[in-house]
């Protein structure tokens, strides 16, 4: 395969780039604001969100840590792939728990497919070496 095949030009893909980093960081914002915030905070509604669920002893601050950690992960560039990779675990598991507790389906059981579709694409839009391994076909 040629450079120009792959079309990594510098400079070549800025708009992408500019888009895919906006969308990485409205998940990032998302994340940290609706997810990690109440959990290390030790908001109540984290506890009571997880006892209506069905998990009155989750470990909470363990999992906003986690959270943490994964979307930072996800946002420095050169893990950012090991961060999408472990926060994709982090939201399987929270549909898993939505399908369990019976929830609504659109509106609830697939957000975290939502979420991760903007996780992924933020990526994908960012990364030309993504592009590259998962192009996008007409």
């Amino acid at each position: 395969m040629t450079t120009a095949s792959l079309d990594i030009t510098p400079g070549a893909h800025t708009r992408a780039a500019t888009a895919g980093w906006a969308l990485s960081g409205l998940f990032a914002i998302f994340m940290l604001g609706a997810s990690v915030l109440p959990k290390l905070a030790g908001m109540p509604v984290a506890q009571e969100t997880m006892e209506a669920l069905g998990w009155p002893d989750a470990p909470i601050v363990l999992m906003g840590f986690m959270e943490l950690a994964f979307t930072l992960l996800f946002l420095w560039p050169r893990t950012a792939p090991l961060g999408a990779v472990l926060m994709m675990g982090i939201l399987g598991g929270a549909m898993a728990t939505q399908l369990r507790a019976e929830t609504p389906l659109f509106s609830h059981v697939l957000f975290s497919v939502y979420l991760g579709a903007a996780m992924w694409g933020g990526l994908w839009l960012r990364d030309h070496r993504l592009r590259a391994l998962l192009p996008w076909r007409s």
